[in-house]
């Protein structure tokens, strides 16, 4: 039977695939990390406030890339080059969604117009990756080698989406409202199209690699084009509301340590 659970397993027990899956999720969170470490360091005056948490976000995301490049050493396996068709973060950036790389590599400072556009991104992708995170929680929370992992890393996601969620509200109240609207809805219908062609991607590399039937590959296909259906329809929606988080300040304090994972 064609499960979530039945697919994930199957790429975790061949090295190969495993060597790819963790390879694009530590490339795309150190990518990550190293937007959020410029972004704070660009912070324009008026959100210095904001800048430890931006920076509480990137080390988060470095430590996450670290867990799993240490997944792949535990396993004796080597990091595999990353295909570009699947590297989710930079497309994202070459379609203009989030703050672009040349501006971040400038020394300018960012305005608040661009931390806008920078947490509506974010706000965009943490709901991505905290659904990621969570459908592998479900399924793995105990696994002997993953369960530390997934747990740490879920946890985190959480926090950013709720992060997110509150600088965004905050600015609302301060009178970004329609421009940070306008930006989730033009963000959430751009991530929408780029995860349904880097899942197809990635499903390719991964059926190559374990050789699947034409079959198998034709109905996971036909899942993920029903999962975009799905959401360019209704479902993008649920990235674009804003409500306040559960727990006030979600990235107060200092970056958690992973060094059991190192």
């Amino acid at each position: 039977m064609l499960s979530a659970k039945s697919l994930f397993q199957e790429m975790l027990d061949d090295d190969r695939s495993f060597a790819l899956f963790c390879s694009i999720a530590a490339g795309g969170e150190s990518q990550g990390g190293w937007e959020n470490a410029r972004i704070a360091a660009l912070a324009p005056r008026a959100e210095q406030a904001l800048a430890p948490k931006i920076a509480r976000h990137g080390a988060d995301e470095d430590k996450h890339g670290r867990i799993f490049n240490a997944l792949l050493r535990k396993r004796g396996i080597a990091p595999v080059p990353v295909p570009p068709d699947t590297d989710y973060t930079m497309i994202l950036e070459r379609q203009g969604i989030g703050l672009a790389h040349q501006r971040l590599r400038s020394d300018e400072p960012l305005t608040v117009a661009d931390i806008v556009t920078y947490l509506a991104h974010s706000r965009v992708t943490e709901q991505r990756a905290s659904e990621q995170m969570r459908l592998l929680r479900r399924h793995f929370a105990h696994h002997p080698d993953l369960g530390r992992a997934v747990r740490m890393i879920s946890d985190d996601e959480d926090n950013h989406l709720a992060y997110c969620h509150e600088e965004l509200l905050r600015l609302a109240r301060a009178g970004h409202g329609h421009t940070i609207r306008a930006t989730l809805r033009a963000c959430a219908l751009a991530e929408i199209r780029i995860y349904r062609d880097v899942s197809l991607a990635v499903m390719a590399h991964m059926g190559r690699i374990l050789g699947w039937r034409w079959a198998r590959s034709a109905a996971l296909r036909a899942g993920i084009h029903a999962v975009y259906g799905f959401e360019r329809l209704v479902g993008w929606r649920r990235m674009v509301t804003l409500r306040a988080p559960s727990t006030p300040d979600p990235l107060g304090g200092h970056a958690t340590a992973a060094a059991e994972f190192a």
